[in-house]
């Protein structure tokens, strides 16, 4: 059996986002759906762990659960009234408790329990009982503010984790990696004032938060320069991401010097994605994780936790999903992604990408 953990729990996939379709709340001139509905909705991931086990990896990993983060856990990032107002909508049956964050009944567990995977998951690597994990975390939790959810987000879980860490194991240096195609706000904000946490986020220019670009909030204080974003042009595909990891983010690693490196893995920046606008394929994310794992290897004995986020096209986020978990435990499956030609083919001409990466050089300069 591999080293490589895949922390996942059935009731992550029972939140539920309510009658929607898409992000559209139904009523008035919104239509029912006939699918799934609301584009968080459990399918992408259900199916992306159903290729793990289809393909025989699954039974090659380190296959965990977790208890739900603890109220202390919880109570390090968000205040005790926010806390208390999630339970209470939660309890009696759901509703909205923030922008574009509809829960359904338990919502609020579900939510405490994907913290606790990456809780867990983090708790693994730093032992050093696994070399490497994956936290299939549902609801995500990126775009979270201490006292306000949004985005799909309740819970800022990967902050929940890195702190709950810090407490156990007085962890000293911790960088996020964000390549979700939306801007990681929630983290950023949480770790805006702080030194001792790298928050680095990849994302498509003034898609979500609506209108956010970035690229000048550095971070204030003692954490002025320890904030980076990146933002590329709608359109950008495999070259452009690699070229921001090879010129911005490894380099920033490396002055760094984490002890351990999480990345909120959203796949939402796939081609097919119906929230974005981007070209990135199956073989895109297996080369970012290459190149996190040779940074991890070099800088922190290849401590390394990836953190499921976003990702809305049911078909194809498994494929990507796969690729990473083949990446993480260094085992080949037999799965042939079918979209692969297709969307190598649509990839952006030389043209535009040196407008991006001239965009990017400024950022560096």
């Amino acid at each position: 059996m591999n080293n490589t953990g895949f922390f996942y729990d059935e009731r992550c996939f029972w939140h539920s986002t309510g009658l929607h379709a898409t992000t559209l709340p139904v009523g008035g001139w919104v239509q029912p759906p006939s699918g799934s509905g609301h584009a968080e909705s459990p399918e992408s991931k259900r199916r992306f762990k159903n290729l793990l086990d289809v393909s025989g990896l699954s039974a090659q990993l380190q296959l965990r659960s977790a208890p739900a983060a603890s109220e202390q856990d919880l109570l390090r990032i968000h205040p005790a009234p926010y806390l208390q107002r999630f339970k209470q909508i939660s309890d009696s049956g759901g509703g909205l408790l923030g922008d574009n964050a509809p829960l359904g009944p338990g919502s609020y567990d579900y939510a405490a329990l994907s913290a606790g995977l990456v809780c867990a998951a983090v708790d693994a690597v730093l032992t050093g009982e696994m070399e490497n994990a994956y936290a299939l975390s549902r609801p995500p939790g990126h775009h979270c503010l201490p006292d306000q959810s949004m985005g799909f987000c309740f819970l800022a879980n990967i902050p929940i984790a890195i702190e709950h860490a810090r407490a156990r194991f007085n962890l000293q240096r911790v960088a996020v990696v964000d390549w979700d195609v939306h801007h990681g706000n929630g983290t950023q904000h949480i770790y805006w004032q702080r030194d001792d946490v790298l928050t680095l986020s990849l994302h498509q220019d003034r898609c979500f938060p609506p209108g956010y670009s970035g690229e000048s909030d550095r971070g204030a204080g003692a954490g002025l320069g320890y904030n980076i974003n990146i933002p590329l042009l709608a359109g950008s595909g495999h070259d452009a991401y690699l070229y921001a990891l090879d010129r911005i983010v490894i380099p920033q690693l490396l002055r760094f010097q984490p002890e351990l490196i999480i990345i909120a893995c959203g796949y939402d920046a796939n081609a097919l994605d119906p929230l974005a606008r981007m070209q990135l394929h199956s073989d895109s994310f297996r080369a970012m994780t290459e190149r996190m794992m040779a940074a991890a290897a070099q800088l922190c004995n290849g401590r390394l936790v990836m953190v499921h986020e976003g990702g809305y096209a049911e078909a194809y986020v498994p494929f990507c999903g796969l690729a990473v978990m083949e990446t993480l435990s260094d085992i080949r499956t037999g799965v042939k992604d079918p979209l692969l030609s297709f969307i190598r083919q649509q990839q952006p001409g030389e043209d535009f990408l040196q407008f991006q990466r001239k965009a990017l050089d400024r950022l560096i300069a």
